[in-house]
């Protein structure tokens, strides 16, 4: 107790430069709540933006078929699969069965490749953003039949617009022979090429009547409403595919790990920068330290004549740069959180991103991550680079001679 009352008194000592050093590291700590929050909420937005577009946050696939997709590969019942795991916390979990093939697609000018895909039409909006990025006509009903949806790229190549018909050659799950007639219900605009070009949906029972699938498909994919608690649902999904030793249940780092290592290639480069940042007030907090010990050398060579130990010092010293981190460490931690918890609930915007965003159907306003783990981790590492910086000036206590400290000028 006697030590921490010494170690608050000699903070005060020189109130300006101990205040100054207190904000350099309430205001870094405040940049990294808010920097970390957001760099995270941006993390979550491109996760789920991408995943929304085709693959979902998770998927059942046969053994195999990620590595190499053919149609032969097929999850059996998929619908009825579907159905199963939708019910298993049906107000978190969206589920959708998908089947996909590959057909020569004609009108009456041209002809060109593409990538069918069975979906459910009543489920398929809730685990991707296709269905509501249809610029002309509608997206598949329940009862749609002989209608499917096409990428507007493909749309211009084709000379097609909504109502016009389509010829469909391809092979069937067992070699058979595909053809058949559909038209277009509607076209939509995702801004990705790859899609727009390449995928046209086709409701699943029409999909699998053409492609001779049976009650088969390709994958079910899962959305869930948080993507940082996929673990959990995958623990809980897990028991319901134990009948089903053939399936595999992949998390969206396995269907997509480029995406996976662009987020750590912009993490490694981030944390360069907090990483500078850190060390600029580590040299604040040794600067103010070792000012403060060189002007107290006198009383220190005093002390350690009456029988004080240098390593008694030493702690004395560290305990101070403790009280000075910890005051930092606490306000800026308080005036984050109040920011980020405000820009958690009202969001905020980069000019001209409004637009942009809502021409892919998505959310216009960006949204910091706000859990304990982001909001502590910058101000934690703050924290303990200050106290790591005490260790010099503490370090030359110990070397001290009292003699020598009595004489100084300082």
């Amino acid at each position: 107790m006697l030590n921490l009352k010494l170690a608050w008194r000699n903070l005060w000592r020189h109130p300006r430069r101990t205040w100054l050093t207190i904000a350099a590291m309430v205001f870094s700590n405040v940049l990294l709540v808010f920097m970390i929050s957001i760099q995270f909420g941006m993390y979550h937005r491109m996760i789920d933006n991408t995943l929304r577009l085709m693959s979902g946050h998770m998927q059942v696939q046969a053994e195999g078929y990620q590595d190499l997709p053919r149609i032969h590969k097929v999850v059996t019942g998929v619908v009825a699969l579907a159905e199963e795991l939708r019910q298993l916390n049906p107000e978190q979990v969206r589920v959708a069965a998908r089947a996909q093939g590959f057909a020569l697609v004609s009108s009456e000018e041209r002809s060109y490749g593409a990538m069918i895909m069975g979906v459910e039409p009543a489920f398929e909006p809730q685990v991707s953003n296709l269905p509501g990025l249809v610029k002309q006509g509608d997206y598949l009903v329940p009862d749609s039949d002989d209608q499917v949806v096409i990428g507007a790229a493909l749309a211009r190549n084709l000379r097609v617009s909504v109502g016009d018909e389509l010829t469909l050659l391809g092979s069937g799950r067992d070699g058979s022979f595909v053809a058949d007639v559909v038209y277009v219900r509607g076209v939509f605009d995702s801004g990705v090429a790859d899609l727009d070009r390449n995928v046209i949906h086709m409701p699943m029972q029409r999909f699998q009547a053409s492609f001779a699938m049976g009650d088969a498909g390709h994958s079910v994919v899962i959305m869930n409403h948080d993507v940082y608690r996929l673990e959990t649902l995958k623990a809980e999904l897990q028991p319901a595919l134990a009948e089903h030793p053939q399936l595999r249940l992949l998390d969206w780092q396995e269907l997509q790990p480029g995406l996976r290592q662009a987020i750590i290639a912009d993490m490694t480069s981030a944390w360069f920068m907090y990483g500078v940042l850190i060390i600029l007030v580590a040299f604040s907090v040794l600067n103010t330290q070792l000012m403060s010990v060189l002007e107290r050398t006198r009383e220190f060579g005093i002390v350690l004549s009456l029988g004080l130990t240098p390593a008694r010092l030493g702690r004395l010293v560290m305990l101070e740069a403790f009280l000075m981190a910890a005051l930092g460490f606490v306000l800026g931690i308080a005036l984050g959180v109040a920011l980020v918890a405000y820009l958690n609930v009202n969001g905020f915007s980069i000019p001209g991103m409004e637009e942009a965003m809502a021409r892919y159907n998505l959310p216009t306003h960006i949204y910091p991550s706000l859990n304990v783990w982001v909001l502590v981790l910058g101000p934690a590492i703050v924290w303990l680079g200050c106290l790591l910086a005490s260790f010099y000036p503490a370090l030359r206590l110990q070397f001290l001679h009292p003699i020598e400290a009595m004489r100084s000028s300082q």
